[in-house]
């Protein structure tokens, strides 16, 4: 969420900033908000100008009174009444003010860092070539991990399918051990070495936490939601009432009108019900979302972690502060028909190692450049040749003000793969969470800044870990530091 205060202060950047990414309109949409802006705070003064009058009018009508002017106070008291009526329309419409100003902020991206390259896409994408690690193994004839892991029989698409649809797997024996292993072998890494704290956060979350970390309201169609078998019901028993009270379908007047002309009943009831049929579906959005037992399945532990801290007031002494959790995450994938559609690259479930941080403003930017080293230190240790990407300004992610990309090299599609980005928000999803920091004295000093980033995909590196170290024979040999986790043994085999 951006700051409407510094937009006021400083348009022209706030402008510049939203062009880097690629916003044709970013002036007009500047000049909106800007308008917004104004309208409210003209509203605010008249409401502080009318309150002000209001209380210096009641005091003069014990005056008026106590003179015997009854002339005088009845003047007044019919002043004050209009007074009051004018401050809770006025009130009402601050209310509203405030809420298209702010919705009209919660969907604009972050604006990117200085040192983000400019570009639109992929394309630009800058290399950070001191972090790029190892070289392409040479595999005669590679295999694709999912050809690996069905000649094995570890990894059955065709029955996930059966139960859940596309876009799932069952693993099994070993490659299921494994994914443990490897979350396991992570959070050790990270907590060991790096200091991160342990978390097992939820897994389902309310509107509020996914409107905190930026997916709500954007990027709705690509969660997951849920709603209580028994929501349903109380949501139908709503229709139910709305059709007997004729809140929907047909009005009584509408009907008198149908009868008039001679039309059958049986018609008009049809008539009615077809009408109501359509003005519901159009509402049933609506109505479950004001519903407090809706929840969304998370796409990435970031949500619970960072959320936290949502609507707190932290010590700096005490940041920053840093988690990490091993958790399933679920996506719907909208915008990704027709990609990946064979293997674990791109599911609606998938597990995942994830890193958090909160720092103070002067922290995040040492904090970015450690978390990366977090998660490139889970490649190293596996020995997976892997490079990492400086994200342009058209491919970053909404809420990112820096993303680096750490992409692993993947044999069987001869190209490297991303299997983590680490993101610096800045104070972004700080003020969409109103979560502040206070120094040594006392004083609050604004909002903190937030991290997020893979540390790392497990599916995914279970994808490199079958390609880079599959076998002529048609085994996988265990890296050197799963072995331990995975009971001694160093490879997967038939």
């Amino acid at each position: 969420m951006h700051d409407i205060k510094a937009i006021r202060d400083d348009a022209a950047a706030f402008v510049r900033g939203l062009q880097r990414r690629g916003m044709g309109d970013a002036q007009q949409l500047a000049d909106n908000l800007l308008k917004k802006d104004k309208a409210l705070r003209d509203l605010l003064v008249r409401l502080q100008c009318e309150q002000a009058r209001r209380n210096d009018a009641s005091k003069l009508i014990g005056q008026a009174k106590a003179k015997k002017d009854e002339a005088g106070a009845a003047a007044l008291m019919a002043e004050v009444a209009g007074l009051k009526e004018s401050i809770q329309q006025g009130e009402a419409e601050q209310r509203e003010l405030e809420k298209t100003l702010r919705d009209a902020l919660a969907v604009i991206p972050n604006i990117p860092a200085a040192d983000v390259p400019d570009g639109a896409d992929e394309s630009a994408n800058a290399p950070v070539v001191s972090r790029a690690f190892g070289k392409p193994p040479g595999i005669n004839a590679p295999k694709q991990h999912f050809e690996i892991g069905e000649a094995l029989g570890q990894m059955d698409f065709e029955r996930a399918a059966k139960v859940s649809g596309a876009r799932f797997v069952y693993l099994k024996n070993d490659l299921a051990k494994l994914e443990r292993a490897l979350g396991a072998f992570m959070l050790d890494t990270h907590t060991g070495t790096f200091d991160y704290t342990e978390m097992s956060p939820p897994v389902l979350v309310r509107d509020k936490a996914m409107f905190g970390t930026g997916q709500l309201p954007k990027f709705e169609e690509d969660l997951f939601q849920t709603v209580r078998a028994a929501t349903l019901g109380d949501i139908a028993d709503r229709y139910a009432e709305a059709y007997r009270s004729r809140k929907w379908g047909l009005q009584p007047n509408e009907i008198d009108d149908l009868i008039a002309q001679g039309v059958a009943s049986d018609e008009i009831n049809r008539r009615s019900k077809d009408l109501y049929l359509q003005q519901t579906t159009v509402d049933l959005p609506e109505l479950i979302s004001g519903d407090p037992e809706r929840f969304w399945l998370i796409p990435t532990a970031e949500v619970s972690l960072t959320n936290y801290v949502a609507d707190e007031i932290l010590g700096e002494a005490e940041l920053p502060l840093r988690f990490t959790a091993f958790t399933p995450c679920f996506r719907a994938e909208a915008g990704a028909a027709g990609r990946d559609t064979r293997g674990m690259i791109r599911m609606h479930q998938f597990s995942k190692v994830e890193l958090v941080s909160i720092t103070t403003p002067d922290q995040s930017n040492a904090e970015h450049e450690r978390m990366t080293d977090a998660a490139q230190e889970i490649l190293k240790k596996l020995d997976l040749t892997h490079r990492v990407v400086t994200l342009c300004t058209g491919d970053m992610g909404f809420g990112a003000q820096k993303t680096y990309d750490i992409e692993v090299w993947l044999p069987g599609q001869n190209a490297y793969r991303e299997i983590s980005s680490c993101s610096n928000c800045g104070g972004f999803q700080a003020r969409r969470m109103n979560t502040r920091y206070r120094n040594a004295e006392g004083k609050v000093k604004g909002p903190v800044h937030t991290l997020n980033g893979s540390g790392l995909a497990v599916g995914r590196t279970l994808v490199a870990i079958l390609e880079n170290y599959q076998q002529p024979d048609g085994s996988v040999a265990i890296p050197d530091v799963l072995q331990s986790y995975m009971g001694g043994k160093t490879k997967i085999g038939l």
